[in-house]
């Protein structure tokens, strides 16, 4: 007898009374009821999400920023209710956290009493975070956790680009804020640069007159150090002669009674001290004349340095001091070396008020200075006349005491005046090298002035270039313009999101792993109630492979008849839409027909053990398939059984076959079902080979289900 008749008798058996047509109608439902209905449950759970009860706390107290009111918790809420996400229900925050707990409400979501001030601060100098405050509760459902973080993340998303839209709109307020004031600013560095033109040309005449008045100091410090030289070998040599004349006169009054011998034994003394003290008048007489020809000198140079000072400090220092402008321009910028030039001028003014005090004392003393000059001629001729006589002053000692006294005399006057004249050059002179120091000093810092002028003429120029050109780099919008750019910069990023093949809903994402599982079921309960092999088959003896096909034909064809009624309830009635309807359903033909050959194997080789392997297959098939993730997140287990079983391929063509795509995975999945079907069918002809030889294990089974 033939296979298809043998399966056509197979069959005809469930006709023969109510409880084997109940067991062919429960057959055919079985995968029907199982895909069906998972999948109507899974259909479109996010579009429902409005009917799940949460809880809204707003505790917000609003606050003010930039001068207007911001209340984002009155605005978040406004936006919550209108969206479609969740059942929202306005409770305290007591009556939220007890909701979560006891499962009134699924999770809650607090905008906290500081929100809006949070918000605010981003304009402070305190910068905050407004924090939305989310609580969930995984024993109530671990799912609506999950979606719900990412609900809420849209909604921070949102309320933090409206809080930065208000941030930014006054930031480009204050652009326009600045870019008015840099235009001020530039108008001021214009009129800066032109005061600093004047002085510019204030400081050049400035070091002009320091560099004069300092050749005339130079030369006064010159002639004065001469005079203060000359002056002091006059002091040393006058004081040498008082000295020798005082040690003369009172050898002379201490010792009268001895004098004469004295005389008598130092003759040739005395006459060389008188001859010393010849020459030394002669010295004197010598630099006197020097003296009074180089003092009127000294204080004109002085007189002059200081006119000259005094009159570069009143046009630099002192014109138009403490007076606003009288033509309309700024006043003019103080200069910077007015207080060393002012102490140059002073130490000027005391040095031509020295010089000058000692031109009046030769002035006024000249009677005494030509005195002196005499007296000094007096001595020398005296002392030349004693210096002769010293030989003879022995027999004459009245006479020469009277002349040593006189000689005395005269040598002290000179000694002193030579003293009070070198006091008086020698602070002239010191105070003319001040003056010369000073002056240069004072050179030396009007240059730097002027360099540092003309630096900062350059640098004016610059300023006033560079703020112009800032003003017009600053941008200044309007109204129009800052609302267009605070969209943009508060939402710089979107997400231009394109899906190519979109599922519609969750359960059309699904429909790839139920529908194969339900096929894989229906092939299972169907060898629950028919043999894998038939026994008339057996007992005749026919060939394995036409026991196997026979075994394996009425399966197929039940499957084919799930398939039909599976397909249309979920196309007309729970609403699937397919992109390659016929394709899907023709595809699915295969794939019973070769569930129902693996699952008749495992039967036909295992017996009642088969069942039980077909279930722990259909486990592992559903737990390495990716049927819901990505089979790359799970275990390395079930990455490496993946490739091998035949359910990883059916979802992935029917993933191609629902939504779209590229059909090369379903041809790959129909070379591999074409080939577990051959095999399988194979390996339970193989079998029924096995079942034709009658053994005590078949006779007494261990295990029967």
């Amino acid at each position: 007898m033939r296979s298809p008749r043998l399966a056509a008798l197979e069959l005809r058996r469930f006709g023969r009374g109510r409880l084997p047509r109940a067991a062919l109608a429960a057959l055919l439902l079985l995968p029907l009821l199982y895909g069906a209905l998972y999948l109507w449950s899974f259909w479109d759970p996010y579009g429902r999400l409005d009917r799940i009860p949460v809880a809204l706390v707003n505790d917000d107290k609003g606050a003010t920023a930039a001068g207007r009111k911001l209340t984002a918790g009155d605005d978040i809420t406004e936006g919550l209710h209108e969206s479609d996400t969740f059942e929202w229900h306005e409770v305290s925050a007591a009556e939220a956290r007890a909701g979560v707990e006891n499962g009134t409400y699924y999770l809650s979501l607090t905008m906290p009493s500081d929100f809006s001030e949070r918000i605010a601060s981003s304009s402070g100098d305190s910068p905050e975070t407004g924090a939305l405050q989310v609580r969930t509760n995984d024993a109530n459902n671990y799912i609506v956790g999950q979606i719900s973080r990412t609900v809420f993340s849209e909604v921070r998303s949102a309320a933090s680009t409206r809080a930065s839209r208000s941030f930014l709109d006054r930031i480009f307020i204050s652009f326009s804020d600045i870019h008015g004031e840099t235009v001020k600013a530039a108008e001021g560095a214009d009129e800066l640069e032109g005061g600093i033109g004047r002085a510019k040309k204030g400081a050049k005449d400035l070091a002009d007159g320091l560099k004069d008045a300092e050749k005339g100091s130079g030369r006064l410090a010159r002639g004065l150090k001469k005079l203060d030289t000359g002056a002091g070998d006059l002091e040393d040599g006058s004081r040498q002669v008082a000295e020798g004349t005082q040690a003369l006169a009172d050898k002379v009054h201490g010792a009268a009674d001895r004098v004469r011998p004295f005389l008598r034994e130092n003759g040739a003394t005395i006459a060389d001290t008188a001859a010393l003290v010849a020459d030394s008048a002669g010295t004197v007489r010598e630099h006197l004349d020097a003296f009074v020809r180089t003092v009127p000198l000294a204080a004109a140079g002085t007189r002059e340095a200081a006119d000259t000072l005094d009159g570069v400090y009143a046009r630099r220092c002192e014109a138009g001091q403490g007076a606003g402008p009288q033509d309309g321009t700024r006043p003019a910028v103080p200069d910077a070396a007015c207080g060393d030039l002012k102490k140059a001028r002073d130490a000027a003014a005391d040095a031509a008020r020295l010089t000058g005090d000692v031109d009046t004392v030769v002035r006024d003393y000249g009677g005494d200075v030509k005195s002196l000059d005499e007296d000094l001629a007096t001595l020398q001729r005296q002392a030349r006349a004693l210096a002769k006589a010293a030989p003879h002053l022995s027999e004459d000692l009245d006479t020469a005491v009277a002349k040593v006294d006189a000689l005395n005399k005269g040598a002290g006057r000179v000694a002193e005046g030579a003293k009070t004249l070198h006091t008086g050059l020698g602070t002239a002179r010191t105070g003319a090298d001040d003056l010369d120091t000073g002056i240069g000093t004072l050179r030396t810092g009007a240059d730097d002035l002027d360099g540092g002028i003309h630096r900062l003429v350059d640098g004016s120029e610059e300023l006033a270039g560079g703020l112009h050109d800032g003003a017009d780099r600053i941008p200044d919008y309007d109204e129009k313009d800052r609302d267009l750019r605070t969209e943009v910069m508060s939402d710089p990023v979107r997400l231009a999101s394109r899906d190519l093949h979109k599922a519609p809903n969750y359960g059309t994402g699904f429909a790839p792993y139920f529908i194969p599982l339900s096929l894989w079921v229906g092939a299972m309960v169907a060898y629950m109630v028919i043999p894998p092999l038939n026994r008339r088959a057996l007992a005749t003896g026919a060939p394995a492979w036409r026991i196997a096909t026979a075994g394996w034909l009425p399966v197929a064809a039940l499957g084919v008849l799930q398939t039909a009624a599976l397909m249309s309830v979920l196309h007309w009635a729970v609403g699937l839409r397919m992109v390659h309807a016929a394709g899907t359903v023709a595809f699915l033909f295969l794939v019973t027909a070769c569930f129902a050959a693996v699952v008749q194997w495992l039967n036909a080789r295992f017996g009642a053990a088969g069942r039980i392997l077909v279930l722990a297959l259909l486990m592992l098939q559903l737990t390495s398939a990716g049927g819901t993730y990505p089979v790359q997140t799970s275990p390395g287990f079930f990455n490496a059984i993946h490739p091998f079983l035949p359910m990883s391929y059916v979802v992935e063509a029917l993933r191609r076959l629902i939504t779209g795509g590229g059909l090369d995975p379903v041809r790959q999945a129909c070379v591999v079902l074409a080939a577990f079907t051959a095999g399988a069918l194979a390996l339970t002809a193989l079998s029924a080979r096995r079942k034709q030889v009658w053994t005590l294990d078949r006779l007494h089974p261990e295990l029967t289900l």
